[in-house]
């Protein structure tokens, strides 16, 4: 009885970690944790190409403590200000309050905060807070799996930190910005699960928003991806954002692109 647990646990673990691959969002996080007692390291790079050809490289580990609770740790390096150096760290943590699980679906609800610190001058209205401004954000995560199809939508309060010698002449100032995400994956391969060293190909569309309280300025975004997963452990995404409306100058995140690559060691922690 004890060696056949012992062979249960890890194809569990396998199949569940399979069973919500296409809720691995490229732009957003789903409300699902990773798996308990699990460490992932994440290298993405980031950037754009207009005015000028710029790139961000974000390390990151995440830290799933329990079924409910995990961390992110990301630092940022960019070449955004001339030459290449760090601009500053992040920390965001993630609680899922609310699960409800059926067969073939489930939904989960989770809210996350995220504090971070960033040395880049200040030359926009808009917040970011994954290496261009310091601040606090927080927010609720809402996400319901359909068989092969994941929908997610996060709603998200931003207020910034910055110091006043950070901030460019003649340029608006970051204050608090509202943060909306509708996203959906779709698991196109394979047609059939025999075991969990199939490849995954999964399918992203996503649709991003922010909004200035103050003065409505606005931006909304479109963000196709494809996503290829190994093993169950090894994730491989690639996107690129589009605007489609907005009246908010100098975004950093305007038509950008992203490149990730992303490594899970399975019940690790003790």
């Amino acid at each position: 009885m004890r060696l056949l647990k012992l062979l249960l646990i890890p194809i569990a673990m396998a199949v569940g970690t399979t069973a919500r691959s296409q809720e691995l969002y490229v732009f957003s996080e789903p409300a699902s944790n990773m798996p308990a007692k699990s460490i992932g390291i994440r290298l993405t790079n980031e950037g754009v190409f207009n005015p000028k050809f710029a790139t961000r490289t974000i390390p990151e580990m995440m830290i799933g403590f329990n079924k409910n609770l995990m961390i992110h740790v990301q630092g940022f390096f960019s070449d955004m200000d001339g030459g290449y150096k760090a601009e500053g760290a992040s920390l965001y943590g993630k609680y899922r309050f609310l699960s409800v699980d059926d067969v073939k679906s489930h939904f989960r609800a989770a809210a996350f905060v995220r504090i971070s610190s960033s040395s880049r001058p200040t030359y926009t209205e808009d917040i970011n807070l994954e290496g261009d401004n310091s601040g606090l954000q927080g927010g609720l995560i809402f996400t319901q799996l359909l068989h092969k199809l994941a929908l997610s939508s996060t709603l998200s309060y931003s207020k910034a930190f910055e110091r006043n010698s950070k901030q460019l002449t003649g340029m608006p100032k970051p204050d608090q910005m509202l943060g909306y995400s509708l996203s959906s994956g779709y698991l196109m391969l394979p047609f059939v699960y025999k075991n969990y060293n199939q490849p995954n190909l999964n399918l992203y569309f996503e649709v991003l928003g922010k909004t200035n309280p103050e003065n409505g300025h606005s931006y909304l975004d479109v963000a196709p991806a494809v996503q290829v997963v190994l093993n169950s452990r090894t994730r491989i995404d690639l996107g690129y954002r589009f605007e489609v409306a907005g009246n908010m100058a100098n975004r950093y995140t305007k038509n950008m692109y992203l490149a990730r690559v992303e490594f899970n060691f399975f019940n690790v922690l003790k």
